[in-house]
Parts: C-alpha cells; sequence; structure tokens
C-alpha cells in the first residue's frame, strides 16, 4: 500500500493504518532503533511507541513522507532511550559516534528559530546531495543509523581504515560547509 492511502487510513482513524505502517516500514524503523540501542526488545518498544506517536500525531499533521516522519520519530525515541539508559554507565560504541558528530553538530544551548532550523536543514541536504553516492551513503549509515565502522566497512568492501578517512574527510567538509552556510558550529 502506497503512503498516501496509509495516510488516508489515519486520518479516517482506522487500525489498518497501524498494521499497514507495520507491514510497510517495521523493519527499516527496527533497523534505526536497533542500531542506536543494541537491543531487539528496546528496538520493539521503540516501534511500539513510534506507531502510538504516529497515530496520536496524524491527525492532524500528513507528511509528505511517511518513511522519513516515522524514521525520524523512531530516531529520537531511541536516542532519547539511549540517554536515560547510559546517563551514568561507561563508554560504549555510541559515545564514539556522539564525540565525532560533535566536530559538526551545531550546539544544541543555542536558540534555534524556525528559520534556522529550515536553514540547517537545507544546508544539510544541500550538503549531502554534494557527496558522491557511496561516501553520502557511509556517511549517513554512521551519523544516522549508528552503523559500527566494521559493517559498513563489510557492506561496502572497504577496510575498516579505509571508512574512518573517508567519515573524517567527510566531517570535515561538512564542517566547512556549515560554516560557509553561516551555521555556528
Amino acid at each position: 500500500m502506497d503512503d498516501k492511502k496509509i495516510v488516508e487510513l489515519y486520518f479516517e482513524r482506522s487500525e489498518a493504518a497501524i498494521n499497514h505502517t507495520e507491514e510497510k516500514y517495521g523493519k527499516y524503523l527496527r533497523c534505526i532503533s536497533y542500531g542506536i540501542l543494541g537491543s531487539h526488545e528496546d528496538a520493539e518498544e521503540c516501534l511500539n511507541d513510534t506507531l502510538h506517536a504516529a497515530w496520536s500525531s496524524i491527525p492532524p499533521k500528513s507528511p509528505e513522507n511517511l518513511g522519513t516522519y516515522l524514521g525520524r520519530i523512531i530516531r529520537n525515541l531511541s536516542l532519547n532511550r539511549y540517554a536515560a539508559q547510559n546517563t551514568k554507565k561507561r563508554r560504549n560504541d555510541n559515545d564514539v559516534i556522539f564525540e565525532e558528530a560533535a566536530e559538526f553538530i551545531p550546539d544544541p544551548a543555542s536558540s534555534f528559530s524556525l528559520a534556522d532550523e529550515l536553514v540547517l536543514r537545507d544546508a544539510v541536504n544541500s550538503f549531502l546531495y554534494s557527496l558522491p553516492e557511496v561516501t553520502r551513503n557511509i556517511f549517513l549509515r554512521r551519523y544516522w543509523y549508528f552503523s559500527n565502522i566494521s559493517e559498513i566497512a563489510r557492506d561496502y568492501g572497504m577496510s575498516a581504515a579505509n571508512v574512518k578517512v573517508t567519515l573524517h574527510r567527510t566531517r570535515k567538509k561538512f564542517k566547512k560547509h556549515l560554516e560557509k552556510e553561516g551555521i555556528i558550529i
């Protein structure tokens, strides 16, 4: 079933919307959550929370791209759960990803208006589309899906060292791109 029809089911308050959403996007959403949390049980709980959040927010929202909308919800829920679970625990692989990303993520303490968020979104999108496809996919796998270096290397037939170098260079380019767009890191 296509996204438009699924969103229509949400607007009709039909429970079939949930079933079709899970059927179409369940594996994708579990993958995002598992990449962050490293637990199938926690990923399943985040999936259920995501489906509940979609049910609660559609309507009034009518997402243009349902997969992206749901991906953002589950990613945020998973990151919140990760933060709650790891407040006083030892360092793990995701902590390394957060440290890497700190090189190019704007300071969350700075106040962002909606206009600032739109400028940031456009800058991120223009940067990503300027990258060669493999580089873009490696960057997204690491910083959106929280894939580890060895998984990325295996999936792209590269050495782990080559993936690290690609990520390092891309982070530097991204930081320069954001600064050129007037976004302060």
